[in-house]
């Protein structure tokens, strides 16, 4: 999976070195580890010129913002929820909002009792590490996307709408090949991905075809060319199959 999106931004990019590149995901390591080392495949020249943004997805910020919030206000959940909303709108609204965020953690984190405070320090940390991907409010500004959700959503339009009908069971080879066919469709790719595919399922075949008379009986075999990169089917050749009684 890794290397099919690296080569998905390596396809993009050769085309259009001007896009910006989005990197957005959740705090986990592993996923920052591959997205920091991406290879865009550009040549160096052109690779200095691509603007690119790491972002926090906001909404997985927030879950560690509201256990933050519960850990300082753990006795008063009105007071807890209030809170977690101030904080919220600073984090999304305010330029440097996650330094808000940060010195309240750490304002508070001195005063907590012991049993808080390691809670209060684990979110603490988090915010820390992960800062300098959560400038929201330059994010909005420049028209960015600062959550996961319509990727997300591709779950469901791509797989789960077409999958998981009532009744369906599929194999992993049968399935592949659905989704491989249906990714083509919604990402506007159909006909690039027929280049590539036509070469492998298009065979040499035999239709038979019925003779221009009342009986149709009699019949011939008219071969139908194969498709290939270099030419294009006569389309002369495809004919309805005879009704036969």
């Amino acid at each position: 999976l890794c290397g099919q999106l690296e080569a998905e931004c390596q396809s993009i990019l050769a085309l259009r070195p001007d896009l910006k590149v989005v990197k957005l995901a959740d705090g986990a390591e592993e996923n920052w580890r591959f997205l920091d080392d991406l290879d865009l495949g550009l040549p160096p020249p052109l690779l200095v010129e691509v603007e690119e943004a790491s972002i926090v997805d906001f909404y997985h910020a927030t879950e560690h913002l509201k256990k933050a919030c519960d850990a300082i206000w753990n006795d008063n959940a009105v007071k807890s929820k209030a809170e977690f909303e101030r904080y919220r709108t600073l984090l999304k609204e305010e330029d440097n909002g996650v330094e808000t965020v940060i010195r309240s953690l750490k304002y508070h984190f001195g005063r907590a009792r012991s049993s808080r405070r390691e809670l209060i320090e684990e979110q603490l940390t988090y915010f820390r590490n992960q800062r300098h991907r959560m400038q929201y409010a330059q994010y909005l500004r420049e028209g960015l996307p600062i959550g996961s959700g319509v990727i997300e959503a591709a779950c469901k339009t791509l797989a789960t709408q077409r999958m998981k009908q009532s009744g369906m069971s599929w194999g992993q080879n049968g399935g592949q090949a659905i989704l491989t066919l249906r990714s083509l469709i919604q990402s506007n790719r159909w006909e690039q991905g027929w280049q590539l595919l036509r070469a492998d399922f298009c065979k040499q075949v035999n239709v038979v075809k019925s003779k221009h008379d009342s009986s149709l009986t009699q019949h011939q075999e008219a071969p139908i060319p194969v498709w290939t990169n270099n030419n294009v089917a006569d389309t002369s050749y495809y004919h309805s199959l005879p009704l036969v009684a």
